[in-house]
């Protein structure tokens, strides 16, 4: 098992129209470390959210591969990195986004 805490497994909340539709239905969508797996990224987000009490309900992960970019002759890729989206139980919400 790593030695992962809760800050250095999630990376970054990502910000996409998809994920704000998600937001509605109580489904937040997070950058997470390659590394992580379901059980570790529940305890992070209740850990990092102890202060609202969340409660995670179910969590789903995907790698999302790199991508080749090009300019000009040159060829390169993106970076390939692990998503976590987070089902928190009825009636609980995370307000990321407050005033934005």
């Amino acid at each position: 098992m790593s030695s992962l805490n809760a800050f250095s497994t999630i990376v970054r909340p990502v910000v996409s129209e998809k994920s704000t539709v998600l937001g509605e239905l109580g489904k937040y969508v997070f950058e997470v470390a390659p590394d992580a797996n379901k059980i570790q990224i529940k305890h992070a987000i209740e850990e990092v959210f102890a202060n609202k009490k969340v409660q995670v309900l179910t969590v789903n992960i995907l790698r999302v591969p790199g991508k080749e970019r090009r300019r000009g002759r040159s060829v390169g890729m993106t970076r390939s990195w692990k998503k976590a989206i987070v089902t928190l139980r009825a009636g609980q919400r995370l307000d990321l986004f407050e005033g934005v």
